[in-house]
């Protein structure tokens, strides 16, 4: 086994861990949180946020390592694949770049940050309602775009798995 298959493999598995992390923040995370009171949906979120945002070890191996092991696998891939190969690495990378990686980093992130900085326990009932809205659909909207398009992602490699 070369470089390029161990760099696939580890893609595959990173990428679909990553899909499996945003899955469950859309089907058990996030209905679960809607359930609560504003002020508690505030803080329930700003608490595990604040675990990402504190460089959790295992989640930054699994999130950074699902680029960079699915670029490498990408780039050792141009000299090994046939065409169809090529394209499906081609595809699959590109769709997670643009469809998990940047709306995480353009919308999800600044409005993790943005209620971050709020102190729910000294806001009126208002605030917290209009924070709550200015966020929560916004955000789950691009969580399950996120979800679909690293499933998809996670099932492209793992057929040009299949096909080695």
């Amino acid at each position: 086994m070369g470089l390029f298959e161990i760099a696939l493999i580890l893609a595959a598995f990173l990428c679909s861990l990553v899909a499996g992390f945003l899955f469950a923040f859309a089907v058990v995370a996030m209905p679960g949180m809607k359930a609560l009171g504003d002020r508690e949906f505030i803080r329930a979120f700003q608490a595990i946020d604040r675990v990402i945002q504190n460089n959790q070890p295992a989640f930054m191996l699994v999130w950074v390592g699902s680029v960079l092991t699915l670029v490498t696998a990408a780039a050792l891939g141009m000299g090994q694949l046939d065409r169809t190969g090529r394209v499906l690495v081609i595809v699959a990378s590109l769709a997670y770049l643009l469809g998990v990686q940047l709306p995480t980093v353009a919308i999800n992130v600044p409005l993790n940050n943005k209620l971050q900085t709020l102190n729910a326990d000294s806001m009126n009932e208002s605030s917290q309602r209009a924070a709550r809205a200015d966020f929560e659909p916004r955000w789950n909207r691009w969580n399950r775009i996120r979800t679909v398009v690293a499933g998809l992602v996670s099932a492209m490699l793992l057929v040009l798995l299949s096909r080695l």
